[in-house]
């Protein structure tokens, strides 16, 4: 994927090893057994003696490990590199910033309480951290996911829509169990293309409102922190560039007075932790038949979205990750969401590239810390945190989407080489996503596109006329 001229010198390079040929799973590593019997006597048990049935010599016992390397070998090797979790950490601040303004404005879609879209980002980011399968994926409230619960908790109410996402995240297990995450492989390169290109779009098209009808100063604190998000990871790469231009554009409005749209006037944040318990709603089979086809779509958008995401974020690290794992883990996260009064929520592109590609994290530490550190900023600090400027989180999104589009796609040398029916499939992705807001739906029209370009040889036939 390329970024924009000059924007990936920017961004933080990669500090944690690449790992591509370890396990799946990182969170137990497998431990090499010591050596036994004979080969542990060193270059005496290769002689005919070691090596003939007759010989009783007791076998001499092999040399205990120090206990620190025995430990040592339990967890990651990342582990003891500080470099590695000052980008882990940071990433995490930065997502968590990144996350209040985005849970609040989904709370507003799905007509709930802004707190609630916090706490539903807090639950998920945490579970999907210890359950995900995924490392630095950003699991949280969306916007896809809001659209699709929204009906069900105008019509019937709060509690019912907590059902559903209880019902929801049950059917992802079940889902997951089935092992619906091997379709995914089905996905043609050029449907993942047009997916990636239109996330992009989405991204920066919901920024746009937050520059409309807003007061001048806007524009140019906006400007200033896509200059320093540009320009910092030059002179120095200590502290993600994101991170720093929020703490310069808050420091500067709050100093010389300046009055522009902050994080607090999307709504109050949460003021305690979420405390479990029940939907308040009839168990009955009606109710079972109000939620049942809403949690339907939501535990299909949400795999879909997730899988997507966990794909992009496959081939930006050049590491693995387990599809059946993440699509289980989201319902687990779901479930638990759902008992903690949560919406429901799945992958966020937006912020796992910044977590991924602007920040650097690679490992479950920053997913984890996103979501902890939502929650601490908003009881501990949330008067701070209400002071951010909305133009410092439109830069970094912005950024996000400029980075994210494949603009090697759409160059003129890359056109002419494609075949009219690959370029066709990616233009109609592109369009169906942007258009319905809907990722699973133009995720399965351009893949029916493909089989039927396929069938009736309309690639080939490009191809022959190029």
């Amino acid at each position: 994927m390329t970024s924009t001229p000059g924007l990936t010198d920017a961004l933080p390079d990669d500090p944690a090893p690449r790992l591509a040929d370890a396990p799946t799973d990182d969170s137990a590593p497998t431990l090499t057994p010591a050596p036994k019997g004979p080969a542990s006597k060193g270059p005496s048990s290769t002689g005919p003696a070691a090596a003939g049935p007759a010989s009783t010599a007791p076998p001499s016992p092999a040399p205990a490990s120090p206990a620190p390397a025995s430990r040592r070998r339990l967890l990651p090797a990342w582990c003891s590199d500080p470099r590695v979790w000052r980008t882990e950490v940071l990433a995490g601040l930065v997502v968590a910033l990144a996350l209040i303004p985005e849970a609040i404005s989904f709370s507003v879609i799905a007509g709930v309480d802004p707190a609630v879209g916090l706490t539903t980002s807090f639950t998920m980011a945490v579970t999907l951290a210890l359950v995900g399968g995924r490392r630095a994926m950003i699991s949280a409230a969306t916007g896809a996911v809001a659209l699709v619960t929204a009906p069900l908790n105008r019509e019937h109410g709060f509690g019912y829509l907590v059902a559903g996402v209880i019902l929801a995240g049950v059917l992802q297990i079940v889902l997951g169990a089935l092992g619906v995450a091997r379709l995914m492989r089905f996905v043609p390169p050029v449907v993942m293309t047009g997916f990636v290109n239109a996330l992009a779009i989405l991204i920066f098209v919901a920024q746009l409102p937050e520059l409309r009808h807003v007061p001048w100063a806007v524009y140019p604190l906006f400007a200033a922190g896509l200059a320093l998000m540009l320009l910092l990871p030059r002179l120095s790469r200590t502290v993600p560039a994101p991170l720093v231009s929020l703490a310069v554009l808050t420091t500067l409005t709050v100093a010389a007075g300046i009055a522009v749209p902050t994080v607090g006037d999307k709504g109050a944040l949460p003021s305690s932790l979420p405390a479990p318990g029940l939907p308040d709603v009839p168990f009955s089979p009606e109710t079972l038949r109000i939620i049942a086809p809403y949690a339907l779509a939501m535990a299909l958008v949400g795999l879909m979205e997730s899988l997507m995401t966990a794909r992009l974020v496959d081939e930006l690290t050049g590491t693995p990750s387990s599809k059946t794992r993440e699509s289980m883990g989201q319902g687990v996260a779901n479930v638990v969401s759902g008992f903690l009064g949560g919406m429901g929520g799945c992958a966020m592109i937006g912020q796992t590239m910044i977590n991924v590609k602007v920040s650097g994290a690679r490992t479950r530490v920053s997913t984890f810390l996103a979501g902890s550190f939502l929650m601490a900023l908003c009881l501990a600090l949330g008067p701070v945190v209400s002071k951010i400027p909305m133009a410092a989180l439109v830069a970094i999104m912005v950024m996000v989407s400029l980075t994210t589009f494949d603009w090697r796609s759409i160059a003129p040398r890359t056109l002419r080489r494609l075949p009219v029916g690959e370029s066709a499939v990616m233009v109609v992705t592109v369009a169906v996503v942007v258009a319905t807001h809907n990722l699973a739906i133009g995720v399965v029209c351009g893949t029916c596109l493909t089989l039927l370009a396929r069938r009736y040889g309309w690639w080939g036939a490009a191809r022959r006329a190029a």
